[in-house]
């Protein structure tokens, strides 16, 4: 990921959303067609995950993330 995202942001966002739909990782996984892996490394806040999958999860809640050029001045 970025250095520029702040995963904790992402946890937060992905860990109160899955419980405000009552769902366990578990079943959120399914829902979200990734491996339960990847939504416990969100929700633990891991840097390491790929992008896609991150948007895999983002998208269950009409969100993705992209690349932000920086700005050489």
């Amino acid at each position: 990921m970025p250095k520029h995202i702040k995963m904790d942001t992402i946890t937060e966002f992905v860990k109160t959303r899955r419980k405000q739909l009552k769902l366990t990782q578990e079943e959120f996984a399914l829902k979200a067609g990734v491996a339960l892996t990847v939504i416990r490394k969100i929700e633990q806040g891991k840097d390491n995950l790929s992008l896609s999958k991150v948007n895999q999860v983002l998208k269950m809640f009409g969100h993705v993330l992209g690349p932000i050029s920086e700005k050489r001045t």
